[in-house]
């Protein structure tokens, strides 16, 4: 059993929610979110908003913050191989009570399908809000190149009004 290691990040002006599925082994090794190099997220995010890429800890955290986005994962623990989502078992879910006690969140995303499945199992019913998919900006999901991920992730931004 592996338990999620890093903290949410989030503050009482934050107003989206995304959601990953569970960190991977580099992220875990890392200590933040999406810290595969591979994993296109921060690209992502950094064009939606028209800004460079933030490479440190730190400058991602900033980057967040800044942007009024909320970073944290729909499992808290469960059982993997490496970093194979397929091989996902015996979940326990974080409390998204958390951020939305804290945070006037407008809108739930998670990132892709893994996320979506087991967002929907444990927990829509417990937050009472349903999360809208975006497609997966880990290498594995290859039939969506970043210009593609751009486009549909900038959903996020009409959320913020930014």
């Amino acid at each position: 059993m592996i338990i999620h290691p890093i903290s949410p990040v989030y503050d009482k002006n934050t107003e989206i929610l995304i959601l990953g599925s569970f960190p991977s082994v580099k992220s875990r090794e890392e200590g933040f979110f999406y810290g595969h190099k591979q994993n296109r997220f921060w690209k992502v995010v950094a064009a939606v908003f028209g800004e460079g890429t933030p490479e440190t800890i730190e400058e991602k955290r900033e980057f967040l913050l800044r942007n009024h986005i909320a970073v944290w994962d729909v499992i808290h623990s469960c059982e993997i191989e490496g970093s194979s989502d397929s091989s996902i078992r015996n979940v326990t879910v974080n409390d998204l009570n958390e951020i939305l006690k804290v945070a006037d969140i407008r809108d739930i995303y998670v990132n892709g399908k893994t996320a979506q499945k087991y967002y929907k199992k444990y927990t829509e019913k417990l937050v009472g809000r349903e999360a809208i998919c975006l497609p997966s900006t880990s290498p594995a999901n290859a039939a969506w190149n970043q210009e593609r991920l751009v486009a549909e992730w900038r959903k996020i931004r009409k959320t913020t009004g930014r």
